[in-house]
């Protein structure tokens, strides 16, 4: 997908997904994480990893793209109310992609209740389920 810019407020550094596209009800994206990402310094310098927070944040930005890509608020403002589950299960590195697969289990007026899994090369590195609220986009 194009201008994934113009379904997402964020902006790099914090941008978390190079491409999404929408297959029926599911939501495909993928972020590949690169070496010079701002996290790494720190996250942790003589072995870095992607931060877990930072993978579930790649998935509901993508399930953001997809949820109004197929009409679900396409004005809103999707931001986290609930990480209801997070599991781990495999570390992402530098130049890891992490493919992401995510469906909507509800949505409402106020609020997308999604999930989501994450992978490297085939493997599960993720799995979250989480809830965004919707708001009006500030003008």
């Amino acid at each position: 997908m194009e201008n994934i810019e113009r379904y997402l407020p964020q902006r790099p550094p914090f941008l978390f997904v190079d491409d999404v596209r929408v297959e029926g009800t599911t939501i495909f994206a993928s972020r590949t994480f690169r070496s010079d990402e701002w996290f790494f310094a720190g996250h942790f310098p003589d072995y870095p990893i992607v931060p877990g927070v930072l993978l579930v944040e790649s998935m509901a930005q993508a399930g953001g793209v997809g949820a109004k890509v197929m009409g679900i608020k396409p004005q809103s403002l999707f931001v986290f109310a609930k990480i209801r589950t997070a599991v781990f299960k495999r570390q992402v590195r530098p130049l890891d992609t992490l493919e992401m697969e995510i469906v909507n289990l509800r949505s409402s007026n106020l609020v997308l209740l999604q999930k989501g899994i994450g992978r490297v090369g085939g493997e599960v590195a993720v799995e979250a389920e989480w809830m965004a609220m919707a708001s009006g986009v500030p003008e």
